[in-house]
């Protein structure tokens, strides 16, 4: 268990920086997610752990990549239903194992009328978990009703996820996020969220997840929509790893995108 979570959250840093390209499994093909592989291939070497469904795993990640796996277990629901918090488990613990997924995820749904289903397949999975050593990272989502993300409601769901036995929690910024924090005994790791209008604020979301207690972010839309990709996620990687600040990271980002090519990127950044 310690030794799969030690692959996403570094033990040098005690941070994490996932990139998450699990939209599709509810909003289908997502803007410049429309092909997966082509926006994944470049951004893996910068990724401390990816977040993906069995299916994109399957047709849009090398098999040879050692990026650790964060599989998405959850689903039934999708943007065009009545209700986003209506899931299930849709993948076999089973299969997790022979993808070698490094940890496990699903949604939670606390205040809603699929609050007890979506805690109960925590708690399932969570056993599973215990039993075959692989983490579980409950994600505290709150389906079309953005109003709710404030620290009451959120601290309440990461505590709850935690007690049921979550291992990780992936939650959501907000005012006072530092009482959410203290009230889970597990890792918190950020949600980039929808895709905010400029950079500067998405480095802005990173710094204070991080200064307030956060163990790192799952960004996706605020990284793989940016015009510069690759360069938007080792800025955030300075922010995540190496404490730097918003001026820094925005430098950083903007000496890496005049580089125009991912690869010369990727060469300065090692």
């Amino acid at each position: 268990m310690q030794n799969r979570l030690s692959r996403i959250i570094k033990p040098s840093t005690g941070r994490t920086v996932m990139l998450a390209v699990d939209h599709g499994y509810f909003m289908g093909p997502t803007h410049k997610l429309e092909e997966p592989r082509k926006t994944i291939e470049p951004l893996l070497p910068y990724s401390d752990g990816i977040m993906c469904t069995r299916g994109v795993l399957r047709t849009s990640v090398d098999p040879k990549t050692s990026v650790p796996i964060v599989l998405r277990v959850s689903g039934g629901a999708s943007i065009v239903g009545g209700s986003l918090t209506n899931e299930t488990i849709t993948t076999s613990f089973r299969d997790a194992i022979r993808v070698n997924a490094s940890a496990v995820a699903l949604s939670i749904f606390v205040g809603t009328p699929h609050e007890h289903q979506t805690l109960a397949n925590l708690g399932k999975l969570v056993n599973l978990g215990e039993d075959y050593g692989v983490p579980v990272l409950a994600v505290t989502a709150v389906g079309k009703e953005l109003e709710k993300r404030d620290a009451r409601y959120l601290g309440l769901a990461c505590r709850m996820a935690a007690e049921i036995g979550a291992h990780f929690v992936k939650t959501y910024y907000c005012e006072d996020f530092a009482k959410v924090v203290k009230g889970c005994p597990v890792p918190l790791v950020v949600a980039g969220g929808p895709k905010l209008e400029t950079e500067l604020d998405a480095f802005e979301l990173a710094h204070e997840a991080i200064a307030e207690g956060a163990v790192g972010v799952d960004m996706g839309r605020n990284i793989w929509q940016s015009e510069h990709p690759v360069a938007m996620i080792q800025a955030i990687r300075e922010i995540v790893h190496k404490s730097a600040s918003v001026r820094e990271a925005q430098r950083v980002y903007e000496e890496l995108k005049k580089t125009g090519s991912p690869l010369i990127a990727k060469t300065q950044a090692h």
